[in-house]
């Protein structure tokens, strides 16, 4: 009896699936679109059902397609399971491993980590994709996302990565014309810089603050900021900061290094604004995947306090 599924298909159809055209999965396999619909056409006619709808702008998985690829990843995952098993403590982690990251801090502290750990294990590809926002929780496109508050769902392994302070800074230069806030409310009279990222509510910043006296409950106060600089990269509103343009609320990890030198001054110390702490989150499936341990063992301990 005639084989339906080749064992090489799987592989092509995931990747295929990941891709999500007959033409960018050509490109990162290296072939001709032509030997990809090929392939996927050699599939079909031995299965005896389509497994993509294909038109002129995109394609998509039919039903029996989700089934396939279901079961291919299911599979390649429990084959990848065994090989970790069998020679995880002997043999170096090799492989492509897919990364996803946030514009700024893909580009300022997962990127260098990703260069020693190539350095480290030259048997792994890194695909490194940056992104605005992270893509939606259970998108199967990345191995590792990394993401920055509470973990989205319980479908995925949450991996903590490393405690994210968030920081009211400014440039003397601004301090020097404008003033230094005192409270929260203070920064209704002042040029604040904006950031547009995520599913936060944009023009709100949070601060808490401990009431005075020894039972005396959290103080939570909500400020509507308002500013004329506006952006959806950190970097950028660092910059802003640094030429004196506005106060700007950002991860304490962007800022440290200009509140060291005095290019910029910490504002409202007594005022503590939600951690946004760093997760790496990965599907149940690479639970024990030896890449993927291995990259965030390596991501983890280079984020630890004092290193770098």
């Amino acid at each position: 009896m005639a084989k339906l599924i080749h064992p090489a298909d799987l592989g092509f159809f995931l990747a295929l699936a990941n891709a999500g055209s007959l033409s960018k999965a050509a490109r990162e396999e290296g072939v001709t679109p032509a030997a990809v619909s090929r392939h996927l056409s050699q599939m079909e006619a031995r299965l005896g059902t389509p497994l993509i709808n294909r038109t002129t702008r995109r394609m998509s998985l039919t039903p029996e397609g989700e089934i396939y690829l279901e079961y291919a990843r299911k599979i390649l995952g429990n084959i990848e399971e065994m090989e970790d098993q069998l020679w995880g403590a002997t043999v170096a982690p090799q492989g492509l491993l897919r990364v996803n990251a946030t514009l700024g801090f893909g580009r300022n502290h997962i990127a260098p980590l990703i260069s020693g750990f190539v350095r480290k294990y030259p048997k792994v590809d890194i695909q490194l994709q940056l992104s605005v926002n992270p893509p939606p929780s259970g998108e199967d496109a990345y191995d590792v996302c990394f993401r920055f508050g509470n973990p989205p769902d319980s479908r995925s392994i949450a991996r903590f990565i490393a405690a994210n302070r968030r920081v009211v800074v400014a440039s003397p230069a601004y301090l020097k014309k404008y003033g230094e806030p005192k409270t929260p409310n203070d920064l209704a009279m002042h040029n604040c810089i904006g950031i547009r990222q995520g599913d936060e509510a944009y023009g709100i910043w949070r601060f808490s603050s401990k009431g005075k006296g020894k039972n005396n409950p959290e103080l939570v106060e909500s400020v509507r900021i308002r500013g004329n600089f506006t952006t959806n990269d950190g970097g950028v509103a660092v910059s802003w900061a640094l030429d004196g343009h506005g106060i700007l609320l950002r991860a304490e990890w962007d800022v440290q290094k200009y509140l060291k030198t005095g290019q910029l001054v910490q504002l409202l110390p007594g005022y503590d604004s939600p951690d946004a702490d760093i997760y790496a989150i990965y599907s149940q499936q690479h639970r024990t995947s030896l890449r993927v341990r291995a990259f965030l063992d390596y991501v983890i301990e280079e984020s630890r306090p004092g290193r770098g």
